[in-house]
């Protein structure tokens, strides 16, 4: 049998780079709509083999062109956005979505460097790779605001490994498919065997461990939701004559659903500022009032007084708490925290603005809302809401749960994404948020993918993509609190120090018998 470590040096550096490349692009078949997820772990096993024994420069090229296929094919859908919605010429959009690719590449990059420097002989250490790759996706999700998209740990959501969400929640599946990633490398080049048999079993006992756990209890209560999904063109959505059309659209679809107890509409469903269309807000409020039933809208409100944007949700129809019912700038409504870059508010925008309408689109100036906001109240329901892009922020999410929350809650506008893959990886992530908070979550959209999820991640209910309808279902309600809800990433970063203190240790002891 061959040296599988002379094998991979007899093969050039460039190879490797090409290959570690492509080895990157087919990390896309891992996530929604493909869900394969085994490959996540075979391609991390095998670029773990390329970067054996690589010096920092190397290591980190490794690291940057695997990254760097992993986002170019993962999230080409962004693309489709600049393409159809941009106004720019298709070179300059591709260049674009090439800048972007290459920044993102930067992250894993980083991680590959401080692998190999901190080893102690300039050569990469692939036991510290987990550490460092959660440095690196924190720095990720907050460096110029975040974009913590396609973390490997959303991969796993209907694997075996699905079970530590609960726990460690998704960067903590990230980190211990690194872990196994490394052990079983370490494996096949016949390196400490019988130690990377004790890490896998361990791994396979804790895995089974942590399956048997239930951390909430379902109640005997149920709650009938309606979801309208009302496919309007992303090109007609801010046109003025199209307004009422669509104001009256989504009345028609939910006149039929009044016996649900929660309503949704998605994101903008309501195509005018709130302060001008009190009128149509009135007539929905009462309706939804004289069926008993709540609805809960997204609309554009306009603080005439700041001059201020907000992105934001409202529950209209009679409320337990006579305070919670509808009003202008009342108290029960939420107001979009995460912004998403160029799409709702635009960096150094005096420069970017006048060079395309990509940087000028329609309601590009939005207001953040606060971090922290209290859960909205619709038919003696608490929920937590999160708009569009805010669902890839566990930590946002967690800052506003609390024992008393009953629903999760998104709303979105994935027409900007036509018929590619970004509408499935967005349900991706909020079945992760699901599964994490063991809570159920509602996904309203205007074209798809509408979606009522469980409080184990499962998807219960689905409407077809880019038609016009309403998701019915029936959810259960459940009571407990899992442990990521209470400690976060703690426990993670807990053993990502653990690990990179006790590998330091093992590579230094190494280096003095070798001496």
């Amino acid at each position: 049998m061959l040296n599988l470590a002379n094998t991979v040096e007899k093969i050039s550096i460039k190879i490797q780079y090409l290959l570690s490349f492509l080895a990157g692009l087919v990390l896309v078949f891992a996530y929604a709509p493909f869900g394969y997820w085994p490959i996540t772990l075979i391609v991390l096993t095998f670029w773990l083999l390329l970067l054996q024994n690589k010096n920092t420069k190397e290591a980190t090229k490794l690291g940057f062109f695997f990254s760097f296929g992993w986002f170019s094919a993962g999230i080409s859908w962004v693309h489709v956005s600049i393409d159809q919605f941009g106004g720019m010429p298709l070179l300059v959009s591709l260049l674009l979505m090439l800048i972007l690719c290459l920044y993102l590449a930067i992250y894993p990059a980083l991680a590959c460097y401080l692998a190999s420097k901190f080893s102690g002989n300039n050569r990469f250490e692939p036991w510290l790779l987990p550490s460092f790759w959660l440095v690196s996706e924190y720095l990720r999700s907050v460096i110029l605001t975040g974009f913590p998209w396609l973390s490997l740990g959303y991969s796993q959501i209907d694997s075996p490994l699905s079970v530590y969400a609960p726990i460690i929640g998704e960067i903590g599946i990230s980190f211990i498919l690194l872990l196994i990633a490394v052990a079983i490398s370490q494996l096949l080049l016949k390196k400490h065997i019988k130690n990377q048999v004790i890490i896998l079993f361990i791994m396979a006992l804790s895995t089974w461990v942590a399956s048997t756990f239930t951390w909430v209890t379902p109640l005997n209560k149920q709650v009938k939701v309606a979801l309208v999904q009302g496919n309007i063109k992303q090109e007609l959505r801010w046109q003025p004559e199209q307004a009422w059309p669509t104001m009256l659209k989504y009345l028609d679809l939910t006149r039929k659903n009044y016996d649900a107890e929660l309503i949704v509409w998605p994101e903008s469903a309501i195509p005018e500022v709130e302060a001008i269309a009190q009128d149509y807000l009135d007539m929905a409020n009462r309706s939804a009032s004289l069926n008993n039933s709540s609805i809960i809208t997204g609309i554009i409100n306009y603080n005439f007084e700041n001059k201020e944007y907000f992105n934001s949700l409202i529950v209209l129809g009679e409320q337990e708490n006579p305070q919670d019912n509808y009003t202008y700038n009342n108290r029960n409504r939420y107001n979009k925290h995460h912004l998403l870059p160029i799409g709702e508010f635009v960096p150094f925008q005096a420069w970017l603005k006048p060079l395309a309408p990509l940087f000028n689109l329609p309601m590009s100036s939005f207001t953040r809302g606060d971090y922290i906001q209290a859960n909205i109240h619709a038919n003696g329901l608490n929920i937590l809401p999160l708009i569009c892009f805010e669902v890839v922020f566990s930590d946002q999410l967690r800052a506003n749960f609390s024992h008393n929350t009953q629903l999760l809650l998104t709303v979105s506008n994935d027409a900007w994404f036509g018929d590619s893959h970004g509408p499935w990886q967005h349900l991706e992530i909020s079945r992760m948020r699901a599964l994490e908070f063991n809570r159920p979550m509602l996904r309203a959209t205007n074209n798809g993918v509408t979606a009522v999820i469980n409080h184990q991640g499962k998807i219960i209910a689905q409407a077809p993509q880019f038609i016009d309808t309403v998701l019915r279902a029936e959810i259960t309600l459940v009571a407990g609190t899992t442990p990521y809800a209470r400690w976060g990433e703690w426990l993670t970063y807990l053993l990502a120090i653990i690990l990179l203190i006790s590998t330091k240790l093992a590579t230094t002891k190494q280096f003095k018998k070798a001496k």
